[in-house]
């Protein structure tokens, strides 16, 4: 007996409302009908071919969607078919409807990466749903936003993926980290039975290179420091979040845009990086004092006037970066040295004038010379604070 798939538009008994998409699954003259919960005009759905038509307007989006949608469901309902069939243990149309509604959600990747990054936001971890968003949003372009079944990922298709990727200029360590992302999502969908492992990983890179140091010497911070910026605030602020940056050990600007005025107590800053969660003491030295004291004090709460306004603080750190390390470049240019600045090079720069003064790579754990930043927290979490600040006194003594 076949049993069979087909996709029906039922408009809607009110006037100029959408109407709705359903599924009817007929099998031995039992009809079963699944919603999709798509609405759509009647206008937007060719009833001979039984498909939703492309207009180009608002709804534009909505309808893509939909036929996205359309396609893969009614892949998913074929296999399922296919599989009860090849059973022979006899099944109904009820069987096929519960069968698909059991992995209704998240059986294609991009809808189950979509709700494994709304469950990071929930759980607050907005960090690391940013760079799976990232990932995804690549993997995407390389569909050509066409999703793709669970069951269909498979070692050619990460194959061909990272061959698009480096076809674009992506870096190795940016392939790996596409790659372990997903690989990470693929492997919650098998833990939940969304697909069964097929090792799909197995023939891409997934491993870190060695990076190219981004630093400067000491002499070109001070070039950067010795600059006349007096005329131009906006280099002048940038510059100033730089030099705060190298004097705070290479602290990252997310953690500076988030330090509250009370980490700064009896002449220590303390606060915890948001990267890894370890806590940092630094001594409080003139230099971090004067550049807080050219600006009003922020309202906010927050030590430096990166975050100045409540409400969508990560909206405004993440464009104050952008700002920032638009106009290091221009100081870059001003200041004769050959690569682009940004906000990172502080840090890099740190490590390695730290080491060319002697210090012992036990007390600067040399930032990113590390293969991994497990062996960099393992250094640092052994450390004396004073001996680090020491250390940090001794750099700034030399500018």
């Amino acid at each position: 007996m076949i049993t069979t798939v087909r996709v029906k538009f039922r408009p809607s008994t009110v006037k100029d409302h959408p109407g709705s998409i359903v599924y009817l699954v007929t099998h031995r003259r039992t009809v079963r009908q699944i919603s999709t919960g798509y609405k759509i005009f009647s206008e937007e759905w060719d009833d001979k071919h039984s498909k939703v038509i492309p207009l180009y307007n608002e709804r534009t989006a909505i309808i893509r969607q939909a036929t996205q949608k359309l396609a893969w469901d009614i892949k998913r309902l074929n296999a399922i078919i296919v599989d009860l069939t090849n059973n022979g243990n006899g099944f109904t149309a009820d069987d096929v409807v519960r069968k698909f509604q059991e992995t209704a959600n998240g059986h294609t990747l991009f809808g189950f990466m979509n709700e494994v990054i709304s469950q990071l936001k929930r759980l607050g971890k907005v960090r690391t749903a940013e760079t799976y968003t990232s990932t995804l949003h690549s993997f995407m372009g390389f569909r050509n936003d066409e999703d793709v079944m669970l069951d269909e990922i498979n070692s050619d298709l990460m194959m061909e993926y990272e061959a698009f990727l480096k076809s674009n200029g992506v870096t190795m360590n940016t392939v790996s980290f596409y790659m372990r992302i997903l690989r990470a999502v693929y492997n919650r969908a098998v833990e939940k039975e969304l697909t069964v492992q097929d090792f799909p990983f197995k023939h891409v890179y997934t491993g870190i290179d060695k990076t190219v140091k981004r630093a400067v010497p000491l002499k070109a911070i001070r070039r950067i420091k010795e600059l006349d910026l007096s005329l131009k605030p906006n280099l002048d602020f940038a510059r100033d979040m730089f030099l705060f940056s190298f004097y705070t050990r290479g602290m990252s600007f997310i953690d500076m845009a988030y330090l509250d005025k009370s980490n700064l107590r009896n002449g220590v800053l303390s606060y915890r990086r948001r990267k890894t969660g370890q806590q940092m003491f630094i001594k409080w030295e003139k230099c971090m004092q004067d550049i807080l004291d050219k600006y009003p004090v922020n309202e906010t709460g927050y030590l430096l006037p990166i975050i100045r306004m409540p409400g969508r603080e990560r909206m405004q750190y993440r464009n104050m970066q952008r700002f920032v390390n638009n106009k290091l470049k221009e100081i870059s240019t001003m200041a004769g040295i050959q690569i682009n600045l940004t906000m990172y090079v502080s840090r890099h720069s740190w490590a390695s004038i730290a080491k060319s003064q002697n210090i012992p790579l036990s007390v600067i754990s040399e930032g990113m010379g590390h293969d991994s930043e497990n062996t960099t927290q393992i250094y640092l979490a052994s450390l004396d604070s004073s001996a680090i600040d020491k250390a940090n006194e001794t750099i700034l003594k030399k500018l």
